[in-house]
């Protein structure tokens, strides 16, 4: 019979034993992945960049990763869809005679194989796939290795996406408030980013509403709108015509006498 000493011998041995079998039989999970990865992705260009204004529509928080399309996928950002409740919203167009395509900052996300929710979204448009070697990763973040990325384009009735899309017009003006969402999703990753998103759109318009909640005290509810006011001050045409909602009807009219719906030099912009 063993005494108690030679039990604890036995018992540490024993207990020695099984952890050296343990850690022997431990796999190397080293090069390993995650199951049920994405494979779809989107490319946002517009609102879509801004990550409250895309959780919304997912449903969930859904992280992005800042990118650039070359002018090669063919298209330009401009003010080239009109909403069904009556404003102007990004899109993308073919280039106009004598015009280049060019380069699309933007952000792209994963999606799982159902993507109603955003096509609902973004009904008028549709899905356009984007080549992958097309697209360049802008910060840290590097591309997914595999899966597909779909971009959404406007489609006027008859015609092949991008092509024959209209104008702002009196009644399909810009929105400040739109233009809020896009802006500031572009300053999650920078200024320059936010800068580059105003540098590449076409189309800006002189029908251009400020709609602001409180727009005569915007800090009340837009802590960003200072920046936002810079950037579009120092870069996007048109931003001296912007007009307060009570003030809209008079300058449309006067924007209409024009015929040509250039933007005119002001020296104070609203």
């Amino acid at each position: 019979m063993l005494s108690p000493m030679a039990k604890i011998r036995a018992l540490g041995v024993a207990l020695a034993l099984v952890s050296w079998l343990t850690q022997a039989q431990t796999t190397d999970y080293w090069g390993t992945r995650l199951p049920d990865q994405p494979t779809q992705f989107i490319f946002g260009y517009g609102s879509l960049i801004d990550t409250p204004s895309r959780n919304a529509t997912a449903g969930k928080p859904v992280a992005a990763i800042p990118v650039r399309v070359s002018a090669a996928f063919g298209y330009v950002r401009s003010w080239s869809d009109r909403a069904p409740s009556g404003f102007t919203a990004l899109g993308l167009r073919r280039p106009l005679e004598g015009e280049r395509p060019m380069t699309i900052n933007g952000v792209i996300y994963p999606v799982g194989d159902d993507m109603s929710a955003f096509d609902q979204r973004e009904k008028g448009y549709v899905r356009v796939e984007v080549p992958r070697a097309l697209i360049e990763a802008v910060s840290w973040q590097s591309l997914p290795a595999q899966g597909t990325v779909w971009v959404y384009v406007p489609q006027a009735a008859g015609k092949a996406p991008g092509e024959g899309l209209p104008l702002p017009d009196a009644r399909f003006p810009l929105l400040e408030s739109y233009i809020d969402i896009v802006i500031e999703g572009g300053l999650e990753y920078g200024p320059e980013f936010a800068r580059e998103i105003i540098e590449t759109t076409r189309d800006w318009s002189p029908y251009w509403l400020n709609d602001r909640r409180l727009a005569r005290r915007p800090w009340v509810f837009d802590k960003q709108y200072a920046t936002v006011d810079e950037l579009l001050a120092t870069t996007a045409p048109c931003f001296a015509q912007r007009t307060f909602s009570e003030d809209y009807a008079a300058a449309s009219k006067a924007v209409e006498k024009q015929k040509d719906g250039m933007c005119r030099r002001q020296a104070h912009a609203r």
